[in-house]
């Protein structure tokens, strides 16, 4: 996938995420997408190391993967902004 592909992609999945986890988070755009490109990354890893696939292109396999990945960063935040 390309640049700009990881930057549509990241806006999807951080909107997804932020729709599945609803609150009051800080951010627009620009931390809406870099949520769901560092979730694309971390659940890539993820999904490749537990066998469960990667982050490969548009299919819904790459976006659930990409989605959860980002769902855990987004816990993450919250637990350590509590602190």
């Amino acid at each position: 996938m390309g640049i700009i592909s990881w930057i549509v992609m990241g806006l999807i999945v951080g909107l997804l995420a932020k729709f599945i986890m609803p609150g009051k988070d800080p951010g627009g755009f620009i931390i809406t997408t870099l949520l769901g490109i560092g979730g694309g990354l971390l659940g890539g890893y993820l999904g490749t190391t537990f066998g469960l696939g990667s982050v490969t292109g548009f299919d819904l396999r790459s976006i659930l993967i990409a989605t959860g990945g980002a769902v855990l960063i987004l816990i993450l935040y919250r637990m350590i902004r509590r602190k």
